[in-house]
């Protein structure tokens, strides 16, 4: 039996999560034999929206693919770039008529893996039914591969899970992003399915969820926008490693992530 072992990293927040990629993420790889490595990256520029630069900066760090959400759009970069990148994913329930890929399917070594990007409904933006588009994507991939990842950008808990079940035994693994707080129910479903509800971020362990404190508790307290800024202290990174069988895709194990960098001092200015 041959097996991969796949990284999956939380959402990218802007320059704090750049860096901790750039600075850590090879020595995760050889730690752990990492074969490919999934993040997702809708908030890699300045916390909101991603760049060809911020995007190529990750890239060179060693990340293979980077999947989105509901902020694909938020900078106007990304036009120029995600109609030509098939490594950068926007979630695959977009109306057709939106640029760029929502699954593809990569050649790691001697296999294949097929990487879907989709996103939930509740509490957030009214696209086309996420279930139903993914066994449309699913009847694809499993022509060329068994070896299935989804990132599944959704804010309620309750339908990750029920769309974890819905796809039980048909792919090697859901995990769950866009909250930006690690959930600590990862599992194994009784289909050799790896499941987890959310993997995190990757950005500032002192933040709320990536962004400076002050800001966000002045808006909670006031009631007035006040403009968020990306913390810098205290990198961190957010993840799960799958380990999966490459003939059957059936996942093997799934093992968190939650590592903090406190002494690693993060360069100032973003982009």
């Amino acid at each position: 039996m041959s097996v991969k072992n796949i990284l999956c990293l939380g959402d990218i927040i802007g320059v704090t999560g750049r860096y901790a990629i750039r600075r850590h993420l090879e020595e995760i790889k050889l730690e752990h034999e990492i074969d490919f490595v999934i993040a997702n990256g809708e908030n890699a520029a300045n916390g909101i929206g991603i760049t060809r630069d911020t995007a190529a900066e990750l890239f060179n760090s060693g990340v293979n693919v980077l999947t989105s959400g509901n902020h694909i759009w938020n900078n106007r970069d990304v036009f120029a770039l995600i109609g030509s990148e098939n490594r950068l994913l926007r979630p695959y329930n977009f109306p057709s008529e939106a640029p760029g890929l929502g699954y593809y399917i990569y050649d790691i070594f001697d296999c294949k893996i097929g990487v879907i990007n989709l996103m939930g409904r509740t509490f957030m933006d009214a696209l086309d039914c996420p279930f139903k588009k993914s066994n449309l994507a699913i009847k694809h991939i499993r022509e060329k591969t068994n070896i299935i990842f989804i990132d599944f950008h959704a804010e309620a808990t309750a339908e990750k899970i029920a769309f974890s079940y819905y796809l039980e035994g048909q792919v090697s693994c859901i995990f769950g992003t866009h909250t930006h707080v690690q959930t600590a129910d990862e599992k194994i479903l009784s289909s050799y399915t790896a499941y987890i509800s959310d993997i995190g971020m990757c950005g500032s362990y002192t933040s709320v969820i990536g962004m400076k404190k002050e800001a966000a508790i002045a808006r909670f307290v006031s009631k007035i926008p006040h403009r968020f800024e990306v913390e810098t202290d205290s990198p961190m990174i957010n993840g799960i490693i799958v380990q999966v069988d490459t003939d059957s895709g059936r996942a093997l194990s799934i093992k968190r992530i939650n590592t903090v960098y406190y002494n690693d001092e993060v360069e100032r200015i973003d982009r």
